[in-house]
C-alpha cells in the first residue's frame, strides 16, 4: 500500500533518544529485534542508545536484552541476538543544545565503519513536553542535515502549543524529514480497510452518507492505569486516544480516494477530509472517569481527568455529511476492542423495511487488533416456516491468507522510516486542523462523569449514539 514498501534501506544509523525509557523497552527495541529477524533492515547499520547516565556498551546490551526478554519474544538460544547485539552502542552524558555529551564520537565512530553518507535517522522515545529542545540540540550539533526524525505523540497538546513545536521542527527540519508516528495507522487493518474500499466496487460504491447510517470507531480497554497514573492524570483520554488515534482512523474512513497510493496523495487525501471535521460542541462528547480513579496513587483527591471519552463527530463533507461518526474510548470497561464498524442504511423502499428489519443488521467491521480481521453482519431468515429475519455474522481472519506476512504496527512504521515512506505519518496542516476539532473539549475542566469498572462507560455516552446506537457490545 506504500510507495517503494519492499525497499531495502541503505547503511543507518540509528539513534535511540531515550533509549533506557519505558518506551523504548516496549515498543521502540523489540520492534527493531523483529526487523532483524524479518531480515528487513540495511545490510550495515548501527543502533545508537542515548541517555543521561553514563553506560558501557556491554551494559545498555544487557538492558536491551532484558527489555526483550520482558517485552519481546526473545529466547536465550536465539541466534539473531548475537548479531543485533553487535550493532548496538550506548552514549551516555545527556544531549542538550549546548552539550552533545559521547553523541558525535559514537556517530564518527559508526560512520568511520559504514560510510559517511550512513543515513542517520533519530527517534525521539522521550516525553512530549522535550521535543523542542531535542529538535533544537540536533540543529545546534549538526545533526539535522539530510537526517531523518520520528516524533511520538502527541506533537503539542494544544493548539498553541502545537503551533510552537511546529515552528521549533520547521526552524531545524525540512518537512520530508519529520516522521510523526501513530501506531494505529501502521496496523495491518487499518491498511485493508483501504484495500478493502478502493479494490471491492461492492463496498466502495456504499461508501457514503446515502448507504452508511453511522461509522463508530470503538476501542474500549479493559487496562487499568495504575502502572501510570501519574502520566495519566495529567493526560487523559482525549489527548491520549482521541485528538490522536481515533481522529486519524477517522479520516482514513471518511477521506475521498486518493489519486494514487503514493505518500503525498495518501496524506493530501487524509488532510482534505479532517478539514471538514466539525469542532467538537460540548454537547457532542460525554467524558467519563471511573469510580475509585482518584483512590489511585499520584491521582489528585479531586482529579477532573477523563478516563473515558465518547464523542459524536460531524464530517462536513459531500460524502459524509449528516453521518455521525461516534467515537469512545476508556479503561476499566467492560471489554477491551479496537473496531471500527460501518452501519449500513435499512432498504428505502421494497416489502421489508424499518420494523421489519433487525436493528443494526447490516455491519461491516474491521477488527484492528493483532493481526486483524473483517466481519460482516447480515439481515436472513430464519430457517423454519414463517418469514422471520436474525442477524448472523461472517469473520475473515487476515493473518490466514496465504503468502501473508503481517507485521505489528511500530515495526512497520519504523521500517517505513528506513525507506523513507511517510505515507503512514501525519502531516503538520491535518495537525492543525485537528487541535482546532478538539480545543473546546481539551478546555472542558468539568469534573467527568462517574461510571463504574466493567461497564461501558455513563449512561449519557450510550444515549449519544440514539437513534443507531453502538455496535459493541453484540
Amino acid at each position: 500500500m506504500s510507495v517503494d514498501s519492499t525497499a531495502s534501506p541503505g547503511p543507518t544509523v540509528f539513534v535511540l533518544f531515550g533509549a533506557t525509557g519505558d518506551l523504548a523497552k516496549r515498543l521502540v527495541l523489540p520492534s527493531f529485534f523483529r526487523l532483524v529477524e524479518e531480515k528487513l533492515l540495511p545490510d550495515e547499520w548501527r543502533l545508537i542508545g542515548s541517555g543521561r547516565r553514563s553506560k558501557t556498551d556491554d551494559e545498555f546490551r544487557d538492558d536491551v536484552r532484558a527489555a526483550l526478554e520482558q517485552f519481546g519474544d526473545l529466547r536465550p538460544a536465539d541466534g539473531p541476538w548475537d548479531e543485533f547485539s553487535s550493532r548496538l552502542r550506548f552514549a551516555g552524558g545527556g544531549f542538550t543544545p549546548d552539550d552533545a555529551g559521547e553523541l558525535l564520537d559514537r556517530i564518527a565512530e559508526a560512520r568511520g565503519d559504514l560510510g559517511q553518507d550512513a543515513q542517520l535517522v533519530h527517534y525521539l522515545g522521550l516525553p512530549p513536553q522535550t521535543f523542542g529542545e531535542y529538535t533544537r540540540a540536533l540543529g545546534a550539533h549538526g545533526l539535522a542535515e539530510g537526517s531523518r526524525v520520528v516524533y511520538e505523540k502527541p506533537f503539542g497538546t494544544s493548539l498553541e502549543t502545537f503551533r510552537e513545536l511546529d515552528e521549533v521542527v520547521h526552524d531545524v527540519l525540512e518537512e520530508s524529514q519529520v516522521f510523526r508516528i501513530d501506531h494505529f495507522l501502521g496496523k495491518e487493518a487499518t491498511q485493508e480497510l483501504r484495500a478493502l474500499r478502493f479494490a471491492n466496487g461492492l463496498f466502495g460504491s456504499s461508501w457514503d452518507r446515502h448507504h452508511v447510517a453511522a461509522v463508530e470507531i470503538d476501542v474500549p480497554e479493559t487496562l487499568d492505569v495504575a502502572d501510570r497514573a501519574e502520566f495519566y492524570d495529567a493526560t487523559g483520554a482525549v489527548l491520549d486516544m482521541l485528538v490522536t488515534h481515533l481522529f486519524q482512523v477517522a479520516a482514513e474512513v471518511a477521506m475521498d480516494p486518493p489519486a494514487t497510493f503514493g505518500p503525498d496523495d495518501v496524506a493530501a487525501a487524509r488532510n482534505d477530509v479532517i478539514r471538514c471535521f466539525r469542532p467538537l460542541a460540548r454537547e457532542d462528547v460525554v467524558r467519563g472517569q471511573f469510580d475509585g480513579y482518584r483512590d489511585l496513587d499520584h491521582v489528585a483527591d479531586d482529579s477532573t481527568t477523563e478516563t473515558f471519552v465518547a464523542a459524536r463527530l460531524w464530517v462536513d463533507s459531500d460524502r459524509w455529511r449528516g453521518v455521525p461518526f461516534l467515537l469512545r474510548t476508556g479503561k476499566r470497561m467492560a471489554e477491551s476492542h479496537q473496531k471500527v464498524n460501518l452501519v449500513f442504511r435499512d432498504p428505502q423502499d421494497g416489502p421489508l423495511t424499518g420494523d421489519d428489519l433487525p436493528a443494526r443488521g447490516n455491519v461491516l467491521c474491521f477488527d484492528l487488533a493483532g493481526d486483524g480481521a473483517l466481519a460482516l453482519s447480515m439481515n436472513v431468515k430464519t430457517p423454519g416456516a414463517s418469514l422471520e429475519l436474525g442477524t448472523t455474522w461472517t469473520q475473515i481472519p487476515l493473518d490466514g491468507l496465504s503468502g501473508g506476512d503481517p507485521l505489528p504496527p511500530y515495526v512497520r512504521l519504523i521500517h517505513d522510516v528506513l525507506v523513507g515512506d511517510r505515507a503512514l505519518f501525519t502531516r503538520p496542516d491535518g495537525l492543525e486542523d485537528v487541535w482546532k476539532v478538539a480545543a473546546e473539549v481539551l478546555d472542558d475542566h468539568r469534573q467527568p462523569e462517574p461510571y463504574a469498572p466493567g461497564s461501558w462507560g455513563p449512561e449519557s455516552a450510550v444515549r449519544l449514539a440514539d437513534p443507531v446506537g453502538w455496535v459493541l457490545p453484540h
